[in-house]
């Protein structure tokens, strides 16, 4: 995979986790670089993470996995961008912001729930036997961008990003599925 289709992989996966920073941002009344980096790390490292996982575990099935790499890449990208499309064209942003601290657990588990796309894409990444450590520091890289200009932005922009950023995540994420597919099938030598 190449440098360029990486960075485009890592932006769509970032989406979420860029949208949820906005969202958090919305929500404090001033934005300190505290928040920055607590909001920021959190989702990088969870991007990080979690596609780490799924290339190891999609590794005990190698064998399997090497004969349909091609459809598991299409397959899965096509899914996890279609479900941010759907997700982020039916989305309004809610913003209950009264009651709102921005806690480590809270943070944790909008990492968790964000980074679960990444997951699938480890399992592809593996399909597609690149190198994941390089392929996970891009990730967390282009993720750590992407939520500290949505946080910085969020107070300008308001709520104008939040759905705009799903949907391109998700045609950026089934743009890769569909061009890892017809490489492999009419370019693959």
């Amino acid at each position: 995979m190449a440098l360029t289709e990486l960075i485009l992989l890592a932006l769509g996966l970032s989406m979420d986790a860029s949208a949820v920073s906005i969202s958090n941002s919305l929500c404090i009344d001033k934005i300190k670089l505290k928040h920055v980096l607590k909001m920021a790390l959190m989702f990088a490292a969870f991007q990080g993470i979690m596609p780490l996982i799924g290339y190891f575990a999609a590794n005990n099935f190698e064998d399997v996995i090497s004969r349909f790499d091609h459809w598991i890449a299409f397959i899965l990208l096509a899914i996890i961008g279609g479900k941010m499309l759907h997700e982020a064209i039916k989305a309004e942003i809610n913003q209950e912001c009264s009651l709102f601290s921005l806690t480590l657990k809270l943070l944790f588990v909008q990492a968790v729930a964000t980074s679960i796309d990444a997951l699938a894409v480890g399992v592809s990444l593996s399909a597609l036997n690149v190198d994941i450590y390089y392929s996970i520091t891009i990730i967390s890289i282009v993720t750590f961008v992407c939520c500290t200009a949505a946080i910085l932005v969020a107070k300008r922009f308001g709520n104008l990003l939040g759905k705009r950023a799903g949907i391109a995540g998700g045609i950026i994420l089934i743009s890769i599925g569909i061009k890892i597919f017809i490489e492999h099938m009419f370019f693959h030598v």
